[in-house]
C-alpha cells in the first residue's frame, strides 16, 4: 500500500492574510504539521499541495514534494472534495491522508496512529469528544429539556470534526466523485472516526485562533505552566504528558495505546537501552498503564495522590523506593504498591537502564508538597 500524505495550503486567506506562512512562535505555521509527519515516518511520500510558488520553495527546504494547484482550485469556491480529486488524479497512491497546517499541534504519534487506523477504512475522519448540551435547530441534542442536566461526565457526547487529520482510499474517493460529485465526508463506503483530544484539537481560523495558539506554542516551549491553588504552597498536576516531561522523560509514545494484544517485549526491544522514554499501553476511563524506562539517577518527583492507589511492576534493573520517609530498593519483578496520600518517589539505582510499569489513570492529580526546587 502507498501511502501519500498531502497538506493542502493556500496562500490567499481571508480571515487571516497568509497564515499558512506567517510565523507562529518564530516558525512557519505550515512548518508545524510538516515537521509532525517527516517524524511520523508513515509515509512513502509527502506533498504540499498548493497554488503558490512560496510553498515550492518551502517543499524544497523541508525536503518534501510539492504539487502545483491548478488556480481555479485555490479560490475561496473551491471545495476540499475539488482538489484532492485534482490531486488524486496526478498523484499515485492507495491511501491519501490530509494533513492540516491550520492545526500546528498535531503529534508525531497521532499522526501515525491514525494512518494505521486509515488502513482499515475507506474514510477516516479526526473528530473530538464534547460533553455539552448541544442543540441543532433549536432542538437539544443530547439532553432533555424537562429534566435534570447530568454531571457533565455522564452526559452524552457529541464528536464535531476536529479536520485536521482525514483520510481516503483512492479508489473509494474517486468512485464517490463520480457517483455523487463529492467524497470528503466519505460518500458509499466504510466511513470510520478517529478521536483527537488536547491541543492536536486546535484549529486555526481566525485572528483570535492566532493569537490562542502562539500562546499556546510559547506555554509548550517553556512547559513550565503548572496549576496552583489558593491557600498552600501545593502544586496539583493531572497533565499526564507534563508530569513525564518535568520527571525528565522526553520520548513520550501516548498514542499507541488499548492494542487487544500489546507486546512487551517487542515495545522493550524497539526503545533504547540508553536514554529515557516511556510507552502507554492502556488508557481507558478506568486505567492508565505506562511503561516508564529512566537511566541511573533519574526518577519522578515527590508527591502524592488523593484519590487514586497506584502501583507499579517492575520490569528491569533496580530502583530506590522512597515512601513517608523510608528507602526501600526494588528490582525485577518486584510490585510496588503506593496507597493514597502517602508522599512517594521513585529513582532509577543500579548501572543500567531501568524499566517499570506505572499503572494509575489519566487523569489523577499529582500533588508536588513542595516547589519543585525543593523536591
Amino acid at each position: 500500500m502507498k501511502i501519500i500524505a498531502m497538506i493542502p495550503a493556500r496562500l490567499s486567506s481571508k480571515r487571516v492574510p497568509k497564515k499558512n506562512i506567517r510565523l507562529l512562535n518564530g516558525i512557519p505555521l505550515i512548518n508545524y504539521i510538516i515537521e509532525a509527519a517527516k517524524d511520523a515516518k508513515c509515509f512513502d511520500e509527502i506533498y504540499i499541495n498548493s497554488e503558490a510558488n512560496v510553498f515550492a520553495k518551502i517543499a524544497d527546504e523541508q525536503n518534501v514534494k510539492f504539487y502545483k494547484r491548478p488556480a481555479e482550485y485555490a479560490t475561496d469556491s473551491a471545495t476540499n472534495d475539488i482538489f484532492t480529486h485534482d490531486f488524486l488524479n496526478n498523484v499515485e497512491c492507495d491511501l491519501l491522508v490530509q494533513l492540516l497546517p491550520t492545526s500546528p499541534f498535531i503529534s508525531s504519534d497521532e499522526i501515525r496512529c491514525f494512518t494505521e487506523g486509515a488502513k482499515k477504512a475507506d474514510t477516516l475522519i479526526s473528530v473530538f469528544k464534547q460533553q455539552i448540551e448541544c442543540v441543532y435547530n433549536n432542538k437539544p441534542i443530547n439532553f432533555n429539556q424537562k429534566k435534570i442536566t447530568p454531571p457533565s461526565q455522564n452526559l452524552m457526547a457529541v464528536h464535531p470534526y476536529a479536520c485536521g487529520l482525514m483520510a481516503w482510499k483512492k479508489e473509494n474517493y474517486q468512485e464517490n466523485m463520480k457517483k455523487y460529485g463529492c467524497a470528503y465526508h466519505g460518500g458509499a463506503g466504510d466511513i470510520q472516526f478517529y478521536t483527537l483530544s488536547g491541543y492536536a484539537t486546535v484549529d486555526i481560523d481566525t485572528e483570535d485562533d492566532f493569537q490562542l495558539a502562539e500562546i499556546i506554542a510559547r506555554s509548550l516551549e517553556s512547559k513550565s505552566f503548572v496549576p496552583q491553588y489558593y491557600g498552600g504552597n501545593e502544586i496539583y498536576d493531572a497533565d499526564r504528558l507534563r508530569v513525564l516531561l518535568e520527571d525528565g522523560v522526553i520520548n513520550n509514545n501516548m498514542y499507541s495505546f488499548n492494542k487487544e494484544v500489546a507486546h512487551i517485549k517487542e515495545i522493550l526491544n524497539n526503545n533504547p537501552t540508553d536514554v529515557c522514554w516511556s510507552h502507554t499501553v492502556i488508557n481507558s476511563k478506568s486505567t492508565c498503564a505506562t511503561l516508564i524506562a529512566q537511566m541511573p539517577g533519574e526518577g519522578n518527583r515527590l508527591h502524592y495522590h488523593s484519590d487514586w492507589d497506584e502501583w507499579w511492576y517492575i520490569l528491569k534493573g533496580e530502583w530506590e523506593w522512597f515512601v513517608e520517609g523510608k528507602t526501600l530498593t526494588v528490582k525485577e519483578g518486584d510490585i510496588v504498591f503506593i496507597e493514597r496520600y502517602k508522599k512517594h518517589k521513585i529513582t532509577a539505582a543500579g548501572k543500567q537502564q531501568a524499566i517499570r510499569l506505572a499503572v494509575s489513570r489519566e487523569d489523577v492529580n499529582h500533588i508536588y508538597p513542595e516547589e519543585k526546587s525543593a523536591c
